[in-house]
């Protein structure tokens, strides 16, 4: 008689922590000034402020948006704070920087607000793969936020983890 297979891993303590499963939904949109600016790189106050006020910025409308300048040209710090300004209300989020800045932003945000008591004194793994775009800052801020709380902390899957922490 065939002994019975039993699934170590499912009946373990572990907690297996997934960042995918905390992944926003919205879109994401960069706004890109270079075609605000003369010949792409000098930035104007008043044809600035003109493009800034006819602009369409209801298509941002409940977005996530990255505001940067693919060119080399050197903005003054206002022009993102009007953009900001702007979007403010519009958009879900937005800031400066690339479309990866502004996924660690968003996760940064989202760890911050994670009631991590649920996870006290508990053995956790730190899911290591997803198919969303879960920007790697993510994995240390969760790590860090776990740390005060958990027993251990692994990272990887439950049949071939890393160790990364364990409380004495």
């Amino acid at each position: 008689m065939q002994d019975e297979i039993i699934n170590k891993v499912a009946q373990s303590k572990l907690i297996t922590f997934n960042l995918e499963d905390y992944y926003p939904e919205g879109e994401r949109m960069v706004l890109d000034i270079k075609d605000w600016l003369y010949e792409g790189f000098i930035l104007k106050e008043k044809e600035f402020r003109a493009f800034v006020d006819t602009h369409d910025w209801s298509q941002y409308e409940g977005a996530y948006v990255a505001m940067q300048c693919s060119t080399d040209a050197i903005v003054p710090g206002w022009a993102y704070l009007l953009l900001s300004v702007k979007l403010s209300g519009i958009a879900k989020k937005a800031i400066q920087g690339t479309l990866v800045d502004l996924e660690t932003s968003i996760y940064q945000s989202v760890i911050a607000n994670i009631d991590v008591s649920d996870y006290q004194d508990k053995f956790i793994i730190i899911k290591g793969c997803s198919k969303k775009p879960v920007p790697p800052n993510a994995y240390l801020f969760l790590a860090e936020r776990l740390k005060p709380v958990a027993k251990s902390i692994m990272y990887g899957e439950a049949c071939s983890s890393v160790p990364l922490y364990k409380r004495k």
